[in-house]
């Protein structure tokens, strides 16, 4: 235990996601030890993000404005619609330059042991939105665990009062490089049913009178 603002420092750390004791230490020290122009500039986009970044009032993603950058670009096609848990899916989703869709932030997933339920998500804004558009498929893209699973779930419950809009799922499975051993079973389950045909053999018909 250290006393006074170093201690402080330390327990504020320690209180973000991921960081334990000793790596909330460490960082500590390593701001304590570094240039005072350094910390001013953490400092300084710390407030930047607590007064300038909020939530997008269409999908939930976060801008610097009432909506976000996808919302704004007319080049998205607004007949696909991808419901993600969190915006830091949206980053991950983009990265890949695979999908021209719109968005929409849950803001997390149903976690019934951590008091998460359907009324605590954005589901009631997704229907809204699904009701006053032009949306023709919707991709669930929730996360391949419990939690995910769960929640593409109850989604799919409600999207089937929609007539007209194609509901799917991103396919996953085992990462490359990782061990079978290793696998979960929602990992390995998903993987048996996303299995894809590598090759087929056809069984020779047998020819009359051979023996």
């Amino acid at each position: 235990m250290y006393d006074g603002a170093v201690q402080d420092l330390i327990d504020e750390l320690g209180r973000l996601p991921g960081i334990g004791p000793k790596s909330a230490q460490r960082m500590a020290f390593h701001l304590l030890a570094a240039d005072p122009s350094d910390v001013g500039r953490l400092v300084a986009a710390i407030q930047a993000v607590k007064e300038r970044v909020t939530f997008c009032e269409v999908c939930g993603n976060v801008a610097e404005g009432q909506r976000c950058k996808v919302c704004l670009d007319p080049r998205r096609d607004g007949h696909a619609i991808c419901v993600v848990e969190e915006p830091k899916d949206v980053v991950a989703i983009e990265r890949t330059r695979e999908f021209k869709g719109l968005y929409h932030v849950l803001g997390g997933a149903i976690s019934p042991m951590d008091g998460i339920g359907p009324e605590e998500l954005r589901f009631t804004e997704l229907m809204t939105r699904l009701g006053n558009s032009e949306i023709t498929e919707v991709i669930i893209a929730t996360d391949p665990n419990l939690e995910g699973e769960a929640t593409a779930a109850y989604l799919v419950r409600l999207l089937a009062s929609f007539d007209g809009i194609t509901v799917s799922r991103l396919a996953s499975g085992l990462p490359v490089g990782g061990d079978l051993e290793y696998a979960d079973e929602v990992t390995l389950g998903r993987a048996f049913e996303g299995r894809r045909v590598m090759s087929r053999t056809t069984v020779p018909a047998t020819t009359q009178g051979s023996a």
